[in-house]
């Protein structure tokens, strides 16, 4: 992670806790399956914050050329794990991409983009796009769980996975 930061190396660390998270439900079917007091299946949530991660940092930030379709994110049912595995990989592939490329001067600099019709660093807003990420992850995690009736741990958030400072 050259000049993603702490951010980049987050983002990263928490789509792995993603590709876990999906992978730990027992099959296809318990991942969009709606429990009561829970807004989003296990799949819908994985979609979005893979979705959201390709649009502003691939896209926006690396150039990728991902077109989001955020209706999409919310609507699709039924996405066979393997293809979430795949958007997954897939997100975490293009943010590696765009941070690795991404100058250091950037950071400092306005996000190419407006944000809630504001104007933010792209650092401020990488941190955002972290904590979003952890945010829809713990959600995730509590789906699964209550879905599998699983309480073990899938590492989300490990200390161990940040980056090291070599």
């Amino acid at each position: 992670m050259k000049h993603g930061g702490v951010a980049g190396g987050v983002l990263l660390r928490e789509l792995a806790a993603v590709r876990r998270s999906i992978e730990a439900y027992p099959d296809d079917r318990s991942i969009w399956e709606e429990r009561p007091g829970l807004p989003n299946a296990g799949g819908t949530l994985a979609l979005h914050v893979c979705g959201n991660l390709r649009h502003n940092v691939g896209a926006v930030l690396g150039g990728s050329g991902y077109v989001r379709d955020r209706d999409a994110e919310f609507a699709a049912r039924g996405v066979p794990r393997a293809r979430i595995l795949q958007t997954i990989d897939e997100a975490r592939a293009e943010v590696a991409r765009a941070l690795e490329a991404l100058p250091a001067e950037r950071l400092t600099a306005p996000f190419p983009e407006p944000v809630a019709g504001r104007t933010v660093t792209t650092r401020d807003f990488l941190v955002h796009l972290a904590t979003h990420l952890a945010y829809h992850l713990g959600q995730l995690d509590y789906h699964r769980r209550a879905v599998t009736g699983d309480a073990r741990s899938i590492g989300a958030v490990a200390s161990a996975e940040l980056p090291a400072d070599d």
